[in-house]
């Protein structure tokens, strides 16, 4: 027991260290100036405070993926909020990314080349030719599903909320429905996952890759 759960830390490790305060900062900035000073200067202040978080990134040689990603999700947040003059509209782009994502989701699960199975050949690269198995492609599906319920509860809380134009829920609830909930449903994901590649019977993505004949070990870590 120790040992996975290590393991789940280690696997959950550079999500929570490398994006985390990028992505929750600003928002959470914009929402109080704006209740203080209005929204231009609320834009104004989330946009320096995400380029602030890019410099300081820069200055620590850190990776600077997430926080110029960030950066570009404030600035285009700002623009959607300034351009209708409605501060709800800072979290809108949130909204469009729940949607689209919904989106990919299904659409992945209808061609049968699930979303799970795509992110994780992209972040481990491993071969792609493993996950289309019949003995491990299962896991990888119902991951998905898992994951487009996640997308849709995401998406209804969040339409709810902006029609109800209370930003500090708002803010809440996207700060709640985003690394929190997101971490938890990657825990999930990768001990289900794990536990029903097992259950398949399958080879590993490491014995797929080396040609090793059965009786295989199957999947022991990483999914």
């Amino acid at each position: 027991m120790h040992n996975r759960s290590a393991e789940i830390m280690e696997e959950l490790k550079l999500v929570v260290s490398s994006k985390t305060l990028d992505a929750l900062l600003p928002p959470l900035i914009f929402v109080v100036v704006n209740g203080a000073a209005g929204l231009t200067t609320a834009v104004i202040i989330s946009v320096a405070a995400a380029l602030l978080l890019s410099l300081v990134r820069a200055l620590r040689r850190q990776p600077l993926k997430y926080a110029f990603g960030g950066l570009a999700g404030v600035l285009v947040a700002s623009g959607f909020a300034l351009f209708a003059g409605r501060a709800e509209n800072y979290f809108l782009p949130r909204i469009l990314s729940s949607a689209a994502m919904l989106a990919v989701s299904l659409v992945s699960l209808i061609a049968g080349k699930p979303l799970a199975a795509l992110a994780s050949h992209l972040s481990r690269g491993w071969n792609l030719d493993w996950y289309w198995r019949a003995d491990v492609k299962p896991a990888y599906r119902e991951v998905t599903w898992l994951w487009a319920a996640l997308f849709l509860m995401r998406l209804v809380i969040q339409i709810n909320l902006y029609f109800s134009a209370d930003l500090a829920r708002m803010a809440w609830a996207n700060l709640l429905l985003g690394t929190p909930v997101t971490l938890t449903v990657l825990v999930i994901s990768y001990l289900y996952g794990l536990r029903r590649l097992h259950q398949l019977g399958g080879p590993g993505a490491h014995e797929f890759a080396h040609g090793v004949q059965p009786p295989w070990e199957g999947q022991t870590r990483g999914f």
